[in-house]
């Protein structure tokens, strides 16, 4: 098994309490189905900032601003795709951007 990082992106913010419950309930139902697969599971993460080379900061949250991740085993890059098509947020209108972390 090979370790992947799942970056959540977009999703946007619950309109209610009632809502943000259901997306809750989704996202707990989604890990329960991963089991021993989730390494870390990661967290919602708060408006970034860049740094860029020169020096500069800007703080508009990039062009496809992060909104979360997690870390999860998968036997191959094809396995890992197809665990995150069954992330709640892409029923929100988010996307899964799947990576492979390099053992070093």
């Amino acid at each position: 098994m090979s370790k992947f990082l799942f970056v959540y992106h977009g999703g946007g913010k619950p309109a209610s309490e009632a809502e943000g419950a259901k997306i809750m309930k989704a996202w707990t139902d989604w890990f329960a189905t991963l089991g021993a697969s989730v390494v870390d599971g990661g967290a919602p993460v708060g408006k970034s900032q860049t740094v860029g080379a020169n020096g500069a900061v800007t703080n508009d949250g990039g062009a496809n601003p992060v909104s979360g991740y997690t870390v999860v085993d998968a036997k191959d890059p094809a396995d890992a795709a197809r665990i995150a098509k069954g992330c709640p947020i892409l029923v929100a209108g988010g996307s899964v951007e799947v990576a492979p972390i390099i053992d070093m």
